[in-house]
């Protein structure tokens, strides 16, 4: 397992510096700088001679060429630099320190009540396959992750803080919410949450249960279980403990793989509500052609989903004793 880990870590760097060049050289050859799209907010009576523009593009090191450029700041982030905000105050570090904990409080609520969710879901269909009940639901779950995250975003608006008024329409927390209590502040955060977890929650509600359900009726077709059958053991029985046990395996796999998908999901559903996490700072590092926070937020992302593939492996040995990497 050792040699496997350091064969697997090795494989990730060198994936990550691939990831990292090709980013870079992709976001240095977007049309416009960070200079273009500060100038032009700007009012356009004031002109910036030509020469401040180079010492600007000096200070800010965009004078150099994108490959250039690269070497220069992945030999930064070596030495655990990663740079400061071209348009922001901040070092890159400190903004996503800012960002974090509002966007992993969606993602793992989200994640959480998905799988709390869907697993029972995906047995008790499995138990009643075929029935009208376990169609109508399949039915509806299809229907649901057919319908993009983003547009159920809108109609939520619409319908829950628009017409009903029963929710805030966007931001995080409300205008009062330091005077508020601490029951307040987390009612409040929860009003505020709740329409982002459930667009995120319902596309993985309906594909984990049907990986659930697909997995345990693949299961329930071995012989073992039929020998359970035969020896009297009832269904709860069956399905909990003999067939749930096997098809713990890929469920676990999936695990591993699910919360780097949601990080890189949230740019869309953290830009319609407003959300103050990573998603909505990429979006605005990419509208401000703020190349040090891009790159720290993209090396981020790559490093949640290679440890996210990693755990997935990990668990899948520790789950299946039959599996072993040498």
């Amino acid at each position: 397992m050792l040699n496997y880990l350091i064969r697997r870590i090795a494989f990730g760097v060198l994936t990550l510096i691939l990831i990292s060049f090709i980013v870079y050289g992709l976001i240095r050859n977007m049309p416009g700088t960070p200079l273009t799209t500060a100038m032009s907010m700007v009012d356009p009576s004031r002109e910036i001679s030509a020469e401040d523009v180079k010492r600007l593009e000096r200070i800010f090191g965009l004078d150099r060429p994108w490959h250039e450029a690269y070497f220069v700041w992945i030999g930064n982030v070596v030495r655990g630099d990663f740079g400061r905000s071209l348009t922001r105050p901040n070092a890159v570090v400190e903004l996503i320190r800012q960002r974090v904990g509002p966007t992993l409080l969606l993602t793992l609520s989200s994640l959480s009540i998905a799988w709390l969710l869907s697993v029972p879901m995906g047995i008790l269909a499995t138990a009643r396959s075929g029935r009208v009940d376990e169609r109508l639901v399949s039915t509806l779950l299809y229907m649901l992750y057919a319908l993009p995250s983003f547009v159920a975003a809108l109609f939520l608006q619409i319908l829950l803080a628009v017409k009903l008024g029963w929710l805030p329409l966007l931001g995080m927390t409300a205008a009062n919410y330091d005077r508020l209590s601490p029951i307040g502040q987390a009612w409040d955060i929860f009003q505020h949450a709740f329409m982002p977890v459930l667009c995120y929650t319902y596309g993985s509600l309906a594909f984990d249960m049907r990986f659930t359900k697909a997995n345990m009726e693949e299961v329930v077709r071995q012989d073992y279980i039929r020998t359970a059958r035969a020896k009297g053991v009832g269904p709860v029985g069956v399905f909990c403990k003999h067939a749930f046990r096997n098809a713990l395996v890929p469920l676990v796999t999936m695990i591993g793989l699910t919360l780097p998908v949601l990080l890189s999901g949230s740019i869309l559903i953290e830009r319609i509500f407003s959300w103050p996490g990573m998603g909505s700072l990429y979006f605005e590092s990419l509208l401000e052609r703020d190349y040090p926070t891009i790159m720290g937020l993209t090396l981020m992302f790559s490093v949640l989903t290679l440890i996210g593939q990693l755990l997935a492996d990990v668990l899948y040995a520790a789950v299946d004793p039959r599996v072993s990497y040498s």
